[in-house]
């Protein structure tokens, strides 16, 4: 079984309506749901997190601010708002020391990472390389890899690759819409996968309102 995280964004950035989409998510058995620092204010991030946590939730915020004080300025306020795992970021060293005491899971990007929405770029012998030395530091739980973001590489050839080299859990993040992505993001050893844009556009089968597309992708990872 794979784990689904849903992310209440769409484009790289939190939905307008994230707390009124958490509402209707919230009795569909999901477990984990996350959003973005673009588009959330710290009193946003503040008020998910308290809706998410009052309804079960493990709560992830995916750090997606392409220079280095934006993403020092979203770590301090996930902090303040009190979520279980930050995702992504560049900046792992000063994220690290922002984080230490804190009890936030953290799990940052590896590889090159360009432009906005996130895009990919390296070997995959050096994005590999990368998550290995990244999860060997104290205070990283684990790697946000952006598989389906990469635009030349085998995605599962990577995905595999960066999981030997972790001694965390891969958490694929960014474009999966189907099952075959997300069965073979589990075969190659992923922990768990996000969503966003792709339910909000109704892509994946069945209905194409937000609670049916959720339930299908729990569907997808319950068989992966």
């Amino acid at each position: 079984m794979s784990q689904f995280i849903f992310m209440l964004t769409h484009n790289d950035s939190t939905v307008e309506n994230a707390l009124e989409v958490l509402e209707q998510v919230k009795a569909t058995g999901l477990r984990h749901i996350g959003f973005k620092d673009v588009g959330a204010t710290a009193a946003k991030q503040r008020e998910l997190t308290e809706a998410a946590h009052a309804a079960g939730l493990v709560v992830y915020l995916e750090i997606v601010s392409v220079d280095k004080a934006d993403e020092m300025n979203s770590i301090d306020a996930a902090i303040a708002a009190g979520v279980d795992w930050i995702l992504g970021g560049k900046f792992a060293t000063d994220a690290v020391a922002k984080l230490a005491g804190t009890g936030i899971k953290f799990a940052p990007f590896p590889g090159r990472i360009v432009g906005h929405p996130s895009a990919l770029e390296g070997t995959i012998e050096e994005i590999a390389a990368h998550a290995g030395q990244l999860t060997r530091m104290d205070g990283v739980s684990g790697v946000d890899l952006l598989a389906y973001r990469h635009s030349t590489v085998d995605v599962l050839e990577l995905t595999a690759a960066v999981v030997k080299a972790s001694s965390g859990p891969v958490i694929a993040a960014g474009s999966v819409v189907s099952e075959e992505q997300i069965k073979g993001l589990a075969a190659a050893g992923a922990w768990g996968f996000t969503i966003g844009g792709a339910i909000f556009d109704g892509i994946l089968p069945g209905d194409k309102d937000v609670v049916s597309q959720v339930r299908t992708a729990l569907a997808f990872a319950e068989g992966a």
